[in-house]
C-alpha cells in the first residue's frame, strides 16, 4: 500500500492565496518524504484544467518545477499535456517522473500504447475544447471532439480503436470533407468500404480550418490533422478537392449510399434563442455574421456584436475584432458572456480577457430591432430600452443547415433508384447544427451504423439501478 498526497502547490490568487514560491514550497519542503507520491498541480479546476485557448502545453511547470528539488519522492503531476515531445521533454529535465494526462487519455485511450509502439501519427491528440469537462459538468454521459466512441464503450459497445469490418459492397459517396464528413470517411475505409468524399472548396476540414484561424483556436486544427493523415494512408478513400456538388452530380456516381455532410451558415436574419422570428430591420447593408469574419470581410467600427449563441463564438469574433483596434460592443441576454463556457471552464477566463481588451460588454439585453445606426435593446427582465450605436452589426445567433441538395434528391425517389442510389443521409451540421464534437460524432455514427439491421430495440445500454429490499 502506498499513499499519495495531491497537493494544488499554487490557487493563482497572488497574495491572497497560496503561491509556489511561498506557502507552497514551505509546505511541500515540511512533508517532502512523508508521502510515497507526490502530485502537485494549481487551483482551482477551471486553472488546472485550463483550455488550449488559454493555456499552452505544460503550462504548470513554472508552479511545480521545484518540487523535486525538495524531495527523493517520485513525483507526478499534470499541465495540459497532449503531444509526447512535451510530456518526454519534462521527464528527460527532471520536471516530473510521471505525466497525468486525464483528458489526453479521453481523446486516445491507447496513447501510451501507440507511445510505445512509436506510432505517433495515429495518436488522436487532445485539442483542450474540454467538452468532456462540460459534459461531465452538466451530468450526461462524457463526449469527445476527437474520440467519438468516448461515453458509448459500454452503451454502444464501440471500441476507440476497432470497428467491425464492412457487411455490404457498397460504394459510398461522402458531399463535403468538415468533421462530419471525415470522420464518416476515415470510420468508414477502416471498415474497408470504397469511400469518395466530394469537396466543393480547395482544402479539406469545413468549419475546423476556418474556425481554427480564430484567436486562440489553432490547437482545434488537430481535428483535421488526425483524419486527413489516417485517411493518406487508406486507399480506398479518395478526396476530391474543388468538386462543388449538384443533383445531376450525384446521380451520375455510380455510389449506392450518399451522405451528405454540407455544414451549416450563420443566420444573418436575429432568429436564435430568444427570436424565433426575423428581428425587425435585420436587412441591412451593415450586418454580418461570423461567416462574413472567418471569410476576411473588412469591416468598419464602432462594432456591436449580438450574441444569443452563447458558447465561444461571440467572444472569439469579439477578440479578433479588437486585434484589428476596432472598438466592439458584446451585447448577451444573458447574465455573463458565453455562458455555455461554464461548463467547459472558461467563462472566468473569456469575460476578463475581453474586458482586458478594452471590449464593452452588454448584459441581460435582448434584441429588439435592427436600425441604421446600430442596435435597439431591452432588458430581459424590466422591457425597458436602451440602444447602442453602431456602424457594424455582427449577429451570432444560430446556423442554417446547408440541406438544399439533400432536400433536392430526397424529394426526387424515381431518380435515386434510377441512379442505383439506395439510400441518401445528411450528417453533421447539415442535419442539425451544433458543436465540433456532436458533428463527428455524427460522422463516426452513421459509418458504425452502415449495414446494420434496424430493430425498434432501443439502440444503447442503460444502467438500472436496483435498491435492496432492505433500503
Amino acid at each position: 500500500c502506498a499513499v499519495a498526497v495531491r497537493l494544488a502547490v499554487d490557487e493563482l490568487l497572488g497574495e491572497h492565496g497560496m503561491t509556489a514560491g511561498v506557502e507552497g514550497r514551505e509546505l511541500v519542503e515540511m512533508l517532502a518524504e512523508l508521502p510515497d507520491l507526490w502530485d502537485v498541480n494549481i487551483s482551482a479546476w477551471q486553472n488546472d484544467s485550463a483550455t488550449s485557448r488559454f493555456a499552452p502545453e505544460g503550462f504548470q511547470e513554472e508552479y511545480i518545477d521545484f518540487v523535486k528539488s525538495v524531495t527523493t519522492k517520485p513525483v507526478v503531476g499534470v499541465g495540459r499535456f497532449t503531444s509526447p515531445d512535451s510530456m518526454v521533454s519534462q521527464i528527460k529535465r527532471g520536471v516530473l517522473d510521471f505525466i497525468g494526462a486525464a483528458r489526453p487519455s479521453i481523446a486516445d485511450p491507447f496513447l501510451p500504447k501507440k507511445i510505445e509502439e512509436g506510432r505517433l501519427d495515429d495518436i488522436r491528440e487532445c485539442i483542450g475544447c474540454n467538452i468532456c469537462a462540460a459534459y461531465n459538468n452538466a451530468s450526461v454521459p462524457l463526449r469527445c471532439t476527437q474520440n467519438p466512441t468516448q461515453g458509448e464503450e459500454w452503451r454502444k459497445g464501440w471500441h476507440p480503436e476497432r470497428i467491425p469490418a464492412k457487411d455490404t459492397n457498397d460504394r459510398v459517396l461522402i458531399v463535403g470533407a468538415g468533421p462530419a464528413g471525415l470522420e464518416a470517411a476515415r470510420a468508414l475505409g477502416q471498415r474497408g468500404y470504397q469511400v469518395f468524399v466530394a469537396e466543393a472548396k480547395t482544402e479539406i476540414g469545413g468549419r475546423v480550418i476556418r474556425e481554427s484561424r480564430l484567436p486562440g483556436l489553432a490547437v482545434w486544427s488537430r481535428v483535421l490533422d488526425y483524419r486527413a493523415t489516417q485517411l493518406r494512408q487508406m486507399a480506398n478513400v479518395e478526396i476530391y478537392l474543388d468538386s462543388p456538388m449538384g443533383t445531376a452530380d450525384v446521380l451520375e456516381t455510380d455510389c449506392s449510399l450518399v451522405a451528405i455532410a454540407t455544414g451549416s451558415t450563420w443566420a444573418r436574419d436575429g432568429i436564435g434563442r430568444t427570436h424565433h422570428q426575423p428581428a425587425p430591420g435585420a436587412k441591412g447593408a451593415n450586418i454580418y455574421t461570423p461567416d462574413d469574419i472567418m471569410d476576411g470581410v473588412e469591416i468598419e467600427g464602432p462594432v456591436a456584436i449580438y450574441d444569443d449563441d452563447h458558447y465561444y463564438m461571440g467572444s472569439v469574433i469579439a477578440e479578433l475584432l479588437r486585434h484589428r483596434d476596432l472598438d466592439v460592443t458584446l451585447i448577451t441576454p444573458s447574465s455573463v458572456v458565453s455562458e455555455f463556457s461554464t461548463y467547459t471552464l472558461e467563462q472566468e477566463h473569456i469575460q476578463t480577457r475581453l474586458l482586458e481588451w478594452g471590449v464593452r460588454i452588454v448584459q441581460q439585453k435582448e434584441l429588439a430591432a435592427v436600425g441604421a445606426d446600430g442596435l435597439d435593446l431591452t432588458c430581459v427582465y424590466t422591457g425597458k430600452g436602451r440602444h447602442v450605436k453602431a456602424a457594424s452589426i455582427v449577429l451570432v445567433t444560430s446556423r442554417v443547415p446547408n440541406d438544399e441538395l439533400y432536400l433536392s434528391l430526397s424529394r426526387d425517389e424515381a431518380a435515386l433508384k434510377q441512379s442505383g442510389i439506395n439510400r441518401i443521409t445528411r450528417i453533421g451540421d447539415c442535419h442539425a447544427p451544433s458543436i465540433i464534437a456532436d458533428a463527428v460524432y455524427a460522422g463516426h455514427k452513421y459509418a458504425r451504423d452502415l449495414g446494420a439491421v434496424a430493430t425498434e430495440a432501443i439502440p444503447f445500454k442503460r444502467e438500472l439501478i436496483e435498491l435492496s429490499p432492505d433500503y
